[in-house]
């Protein structure tokens, strides 16, 4: 498959890297410092699951010289889907699968204008890697999964064709019939720990530990539930009790990437995790005063230190 990795941060890095190396036809986009490293040195991945260096590395700095693709994996932070959406439109065919990789559950509803609703499919990732250096990606863990589906739950060829590029890649693929749901699974688990934690200052341990702290991650996880059952969300009985305990399963030195984009003075994607949590529970009559709590207090940080400092 010609597949492009639009958004070659620590998650497109590491999924493309392994892709590329099991003999599909990937495709980067990527500028800057990263792309001067992958044109001169290869992309490295350095993993628990086993380090590649994979060069050459196929590069493009802009999409719309890539030409046709069967697949485009987006690993974006939120605040750049717009951008993602109108770059890649040029190069969809009927039968292209776009599957948005980003924390939240509105992801749909933001791209099914300007992609299409027929190229959309949905889709989560279960990694933690970061870029270490330009052109050097660190998976921090054993974990590295996609679940993804058609939003109709339909087994269409494309998505099948995209599941066994990824398991021939070693990645744990899983292809659903309830997407939503898979969403929703993991933004009830990952909303309420980057509020958390990003409110507390402090990583998941830390959290846990606190005066206060697991009380409040539980209250979030609670209301993202209770909103995602709201909407009509297949959520499975218990979910709660099962979200509470995989905050204990979770290793103590844990940092979310929004605690980490709040320490380097990074925008955060609080409107699209706590802030998503406000407006869908609002609409579904849901009360989430937690996830208010939160918001009010992050919000002035949410478009970095640089926006912070300009406006002081």
């Amino acid at each position: 498959m010609k597949i492009l990795i639009f958004g070659s941060g620590g998650i497109g890095g590491y999924f493309g890297a392994r892709l590329a190396a099991a003999g599909e036809q990937v495709v980067f986009v990527a500028r800057g410092a990263f792309a001067y490293a992958l044109k001169h040195d290869g992309l490295k991945v350095f993993s628990a699951r086993g380090d590649l260096h994979l060069k050459p590395v196929t590069l493009h700095e802009n999409a719309e010289t890539t030409g046709p693709v069967d697949a485009v994996l987006i690993c974006t932070k939120m605040w750049s889907l717009p951008a993602a959406a109108e770059a890649i439109r040029p190069l969809l065919t009927p039968e292209t699968a776009v599957v948005p990789l980003q924390n939240g559950v509105e992801l749909v509803a933001l791209l099914s204008d300007s992609v299409g609703a027929n190229n959309l499919l949905g889709g989560v990732a279960y990694i933690s890697a970061h870029i270490e250096a330009p052109g050097v990606i660190r998976h921090n863990t054993q974990h590295a999964r996609i679940v993804f589906g058609e939003l109709d739950g339909r087994r269409s060829p494309r998505a099948e064709a995209l599941h066994r590029a990824l398991e021939r890649a070693g990645i744990e693929a899983v292809l659903t019939t309830d997407v939503t749901r898979a969403l929703w699974e993991k933004f009830s688990t990952l909303a309420p720990l980057a509020g958390a934690c990003s409110y507390l200052r402090k990583d998941v341990g830390g959290v846990r530990d606190s005066a206060g702290g697991r009380e409040l991650l539980q209250a979030l996880a609670s209301e993202c539930v209770a909103v995602g059952r709201a909407r009509g969300v297949a959520l499975p009985e218990g979910w709660d009790a099962q979200v509470h305990a995989r905050f204990d399963e979770l290793g103590g030195a844990v940092k979310p990437s929004m605690l980490l984009d709040l320490e380097r003075g990074n925008p955060l994607e609080l409107e699209w995790l706590s802030g998503a949590v406000l407006r869908l529970g609002d609409a579904a009559g849901v009360e989430t005063p937690a996830s208010r709590k939160v918001y009010d207090a992050l919000r002035p940080f949410a478009e970095g230190r640089n926006a912070t400092r300009a406006r002081s």
